[in-house]
C-alpha cells in the first residue's frame, strides 16, 4: 500500500493535531500547511512529524 499515515504537528506548541495519509513514492518531502491549532486557538503552521 503506497499511502501510510502521517501526524501534523503545531510549530508553535508542538502538539500533534491532526493525522492524514499520503503517496510517500510520489510526494517526498515533509508535508508544511497552515491549519487551525485548537491549543493556540488561531491558525499555525504545521509540519509533518515522524
Amino acid at each position: 500500500m503506497p499511502r501510510e499515515f502521517i501526524i501534523i504537528a503545531c510549530t508553535e506548541c508542538k502538539r500533534r493535531n491532526y493525522t492524514s495519509t499520503k503517496n510517500k513514492k510520489k510526494q517526498t518531502a515533509r508535508l508544511e500547511i497552515k491549519k487551525f491549532c485548537k491549543f493556540c486557538k488561531k491558525r499555525t503552521l504545521h509540519k509533518e512529524e515522524k
